[in-house]
């Protein structure tokens, strides 16, 4: 069965991911400065939503996808290189701005909250690379049924990922207050995401995956 060390790595993959930004951290954490906890909390819900339509999605497709056309998997990986090397751009470039800044937005009803976060979720390009790209590296083709490894990784990534988002929304407001209080530390979270965000584009793109391998 799954190993340990791949459900840390995971985990640690995720939790890099969640202190990174992205679509789904800046409209959580944007809508709960605007509207509330309980708003940033409903929208999550409908966040965690998404994680397991992308889960079953890919642990149904995606073995036979990659295992039939593995070129498939490198032009994936590739683009989604690409991909975190230009959010960690935007993230340090003069200019950037920071997840964690206040904004404003109108509120909404709780079946928006719930749809718009689903919907935030489903069209939110990191997250289809982390299960396209990232997750299938941690799958030994030794411990047994892909498949099941793969749905088992992505649990462990949906409960990292929902956990450090709620964290995220319970903290928002003290947070937004502190860095518009302090422009030098919001610089510095700005740097420090961004070269996260290098670390993971380079390794992604560098290292060889067991993907292809393993899902033969």
């Amino acid at each position: 069965m799954i190993g340990l060390g791949a459900i840390a790595g995971i985990a640690l993959v995720e939790l890099g991911m969640v202190l990174t930004p992205g679509p789904n951290m800046i409209y959580l954490v944007s809508r709960s400065i605007s509207q509330g906890r309980r708003a940033g909390l409903v929208s999550l819900a409908g966040v965690a939503l998404g994680f397991l339509v992308y889960l079953l999605a890919v642990s149904a497709g995606i073995a036979t996808v990659f295992a039939l056309v593995p070129e498939i998997y490198l032009t994936v990986k590739l683009a989604g290189a690409a991909y975190l090397l230009w959010l960690a751009w935007k993230a340090v470039r003069p200019g950037g701005r920071s997840p964690l800044e206040q904004q404003e937005l109108a509120p909404d009803r709780p079946v928006k909250l719930f749809l718009m976060g689903l919907l935030t979720c489903l069209l939110n390009p990191k997250v289809a690379i982390l299960y396209i790209s990232l997750l299938p590296q941690f799958v030994d083709p030794d411990r047994g049924h892909v498949a099941l490894q793969g749905l088992l990784l992505g649990l462990t990534q949906i409960a990292v990922g929902v956990a450090g988002n709620a964290f995220f929304i319970v903290t928002a407001g003290s947070v937004a207050g502190f860095f518009n209080r302090h422009p030098l530390w919001q610089r510095l979270h700005r740097y420090a995401m961004g070269t996260a965000l290098a670390g993971f584009a380079l390794r992604i793109a560098t290292e060889r995956s067991n993907a292809a391998v393993a899902l033969r």
